[in-house]
């Protein structure tokens, strides 16, 4: 079961299953958001908006089979340009077979932000979980170049990409989206704690704001990179972000 978590101020505002933190299980980085709740949220128990069935596992091999030909034509195509008749040619399923997994379009649509969501933070967890120097976030850096690199930028970020056309019409999958942004940014934020109690930021430096810039200038960054077909601009609004984090190191 993957978990992801963030401050929120409304627990309603996150889909699937919350469960609240009380401050004395977690402690709120730098005091900020006082006012907030802390909440894990279960990707494995993934918002529906139809009843949960019972299914085999015959049944469940069929809607993964639909659900990963949908995300993988969703990143080609785009949502809007993307079909239910495209998808049951691509998944060699019937009407019926569809209609039995998911009640429209929107409802296959948040399986499939549930399913680049939980990719993304799993290969970001791996990438970041040991993150505890400047050395250790330039190789982040880049990793996340090289590998736009060698699509020349094409697509960006998968993430990215899905909230700038479902975010505005689709409540649901803009706050999945909402939360899997927060996760990632989490996972910068530790590593940048980490340096902070190592000594390798100064004690001013603030890892919400720091991680803030980094995801900003990262998705810009992929942004721009899509457009260009070619990932320079991504590669100088990384650097600037981090050249920013140096500031904050302690002198050598």
């Amino acid at each position: 079961m993957l978990l992801i978590w963030g401050a929120c101020a409304d627990p309603a505002g996150l889909p699937g299953r919350l469960t609240r933190l009380t401050k004395r299980d977690y402690k709120v980085p730098n005091g900020r958001n006082e006012s907030s709740s802390l909440y894990f949220w279960s990707m494995a128990d993934p918002p529906a908006t139809t009843p949960r069935r019972a299914r085999t596992a015959k049944g469940e091999a069929t809607r993964q089979r639909i659900i990963d030909a949908a995300a993988n034509l969703m990143r080609l195509k785009g949502v809007g340009n993307t079909t239910l008749d495209d998808v049951r040619a691509a998944s060699q399923t019937s009407k019926s077979q569809m209609y039995n997994h998911f009640a429209d379009k929107g409802e296959l649509t948040r399986a499939v932000v549930e399913h680049w969501g939980e990719f993304r933070l799993n290969q970001q967890e791996e990438d970041l979980r040991r993150l505890d120097s400047i050395r250790g976030l330039e190789r982040w850096r880049d990793a996340m170049v090289q590998r736009n690199a060698a699509v020349a930028g094409a697509h960006g970020c998968i993430l990215g990409s899905l909230a700038i056309e479902v975010a505005d019409h689709d409540d649901g999958a803009r706050r999945m989206l909402r939360a899997d942004f927060l996760a990632w940014e989490r996972l910068l934020v530790d590593g940048l704690e980490r340096m902070r109690d190592k000594g390798v930021l100064r004690a001013d430096a603030d890892p919400e704001v720091l991680a803030t810039g980094i995801m900003a200038a990262l998705q810009g960054g992929y942004l721009l990179a899509q457009t260009a077909h070619d990932t320079e601009p991504m590669e100088i609004a990384l650097d600037m972000a981090i050249d920013h984090v140096k500031t904050f190191a302690t002198p050598a």
